[in-house]
């Protein structure tokens, strides 16, 4: 497949040299590059999720349910200490 790609110049002298060096092309120096990033990219292990800090308590107040968005906002807006409502 044949496509137009902007280089920066310096960039493209360095993978110019390069490939005189090895005898090769500018164009499979470029391939080779790009396949190597690519595997690379597929080949990176996946952030591992940030661990969150948990803190003691006695857990969540009665008649919370924690799969009730609007219940918790509810929650949330009252103007009460959260003592109180235990």
């Amino acid at each position: 497949m044949r496509t137009t790609v902007r280089i920066d110049d310096e960039l493209y002298r360095a993978v110019k040299e390069q490939a005189a060096r090895a005898g090769r092309t500018v164009g499979e120096v470029i391939e080779d590059a790009i396949r190597r990033s690519v595997t690379a990219e597929d080949q990176e292990p996946h952030e591992r999720p940030p661990r969150l800090p948990t803190y003691g308590g006695s857990g969540v107040l009665p008649g919370v349910d924690l799969t009730n968005n609007a219940g918790l906002r509810d929650l949330m807006d009252t103007d009460e200490p959260v003592d109180a409502l235990r």
